[in-house]
């Protein structure tokens, strides 16, 4: 596509250089078709557009595609960390004693969460003790 829009540029150019007078005709070398060049190169240049808009698009769609597997995988790491995994079967040959890990699920409670639970107990007590004034 660009190599054909940048040959009707050509013809194009060189016709509007020989209707100045700057330039010899080049009959020979151009064909029966040269005098609508610009139009074809017109032409050109929105299929040139369209095609450069195609291929960004699919740029951006294998962009996307790979944020969105990376996001999935940070996610699945993420959600795996909540669950602790066993150690393999089989005791070693080690001296000593070897400490034992929690099977329990890491329970963290969020900092809202335990603000919500005091807040709604001061809000209680507020209300009984305006009840008894």
């Amino acid at each position: 596509m660009r190599k054909m829009h940048d040959k009707e540029r050509t013809f194009d150019r060189q016709r509007r250089r020989e209707r100045r007078g700057k330039a010899e005709t080049r009959g020979a070398s151009f064909p029966g078709t040269a005098e609508h060049a610009s139009e074809r190169k017109q032409v050109f240049a929105a299929a040139l557009k369209r095609l450069n808009k195609e291929l960004r698009r699919l740029r951006d769609l294998t962009v996307r595609t790979a944020h969105i597997e990376a996001a999935r995988k940070a996610l699945a790491l993420h959600r795996a960390t909540n669950f602790t995994t066993y150690p393999p079967a089989g005791a070693t040959a080690n001296e000593g004693m070897m400490p034992k890990a929690s099977t329990r699920r890491r329970k963290i409670i969020t900092g809202a969460k335990i603000g919500r639970v005091s807040q709604a107990t001061k809000v209680a007590q507020a209300v009984r003790d305006a009840r008894g004034a």
